[in-house]
């Protein structure tokens, strides 16, 4: 399962990158950015064992 999901996000990033690229407007390229950063930081936060940035929830 592992494997499938590296290999999933690796096509995701091939196609955002594509996307990202093949526009022109500054102000939607800022938002393709802020996309990624929000689904990173969530898969982040659901991945078990990992400390949120902000540090232990206490």
């Amino acid at each position: 399962m592992e494997d499938e999901n590296i290999a999933l996000n690796s096509v995701l990033g091939l196609e955002l990158n594509r996307v990202f690229f093949a526009v022109r407007d500054t102000a939607n390229k800022q938002r393709i950015i802020e996309f990624a950063r929000e689904v990173l930081q969530g898969e982040r936060e659901e991945r078990p064992g990992n400390v949120s940035p902000k540090g232990p929830a206490g």
